[in-house]
């Protein structure tokens, strides 16, 4: 649901503002093109975190009531983590929607385009477009002697370039104590299965997947702004 609230919010933040012929206006005032970009994209953040607190502590608020319960410490500290990762998810798409909607002046063809590439991360990529790039890297995923590694470390590595995929991945490792590794897993004589984390060692399994959220985000901002700034914007 965050991706779409993040697509709804941002696939017209800039070309309404050329079709409606009031960026020139506003840029005709003593404003920055980079504070303008940055205070459109700022505040479509808010709205989402704003949007994603409300939903989370709804469910908070809900399961409280139905389990007569409260969630202990650790629990709470796991899905405060867990909203953080939804929020870094979502604002991947509204870069991604603030990108087209600069590419694109017409909303429609932005707005298209957004949910295009999240379907396609989303029902493709890990199961047509990484495995055939595998594939053509390391060769099939059957070897002589058994399974191909390198062609698992190379899906695993394509499946990553998805923020679905990291999103994913921080998800389990938050909300299922008892997962223990979010790449290749090999079970070895004495090693204990199913036995739960603490929140701490939770968090440091999954740091380079939030940070790759948050990176991804500013990175595509950052193109979005090369881009706006370089755009030719008349009356």
């Amino acid at each position: 649901m965050a991706p779409v609230i993040a697509i709804a919010l941002g696939f017209d933040a800039v070309n309404a503002e050329f079709n409606q012929r009031t960026l020139s206006r506003v840029l005709a005032q003593p404003i920055y093109r980079d504070a303008l970009l940055l205070g459109k994209f700022l505040a479509r953040l808010l709205a989402l975190a704003i949007a994603l607190l409300s939903l989370w502590l709804l469910v908070l608020g809900v399961g409280f009531l139905r389990l007569g319960l409260p969630p202990s410490f650790e629990e709470l500290i796991r899905m405060l983590g867990f909203l953080v990762a939804t929020i870094a998810y979502g604002g991947v798409w509204l870069a991604v929607a603030f990108l087209l909607s600069i590419v694109f002046r017409a909303p429609a063809t932005a707005a298209l385009s957004a949910l295009g590439l999240w379907l396609v991360f989303t029902f493709f990529w890990s199961l047509v477009i990484s495995p055939l790039a595998a594939t053509l890297i390391a060769g099939p995923p059957e070897g002589i002697f058994g399974p191909n590694l390198a062609y698992l470390e190379s899906s695993q590595a394509l499946n990553r370039v998805s923020p679905n995929t990291l999103y994913a991945e921080t998800a389990l490792a938050l909300l299922q104590p008892s997962a223990r590794t979010t790449g290749i897993l090999f079970v070895t004589r004495g090693m204990l299965l199913g036995q739960p984390l603490p929140a701490t060692q939770s968090f440091i399994l999954v740091w380079p997947q939030l940070t790759g959220l948050i990176a991804a985000m500013i990175f595509i901002f950052a193109v979005a702004y090369v881009i706006f700034q370089r755009q030719e914007i008349r009356a």
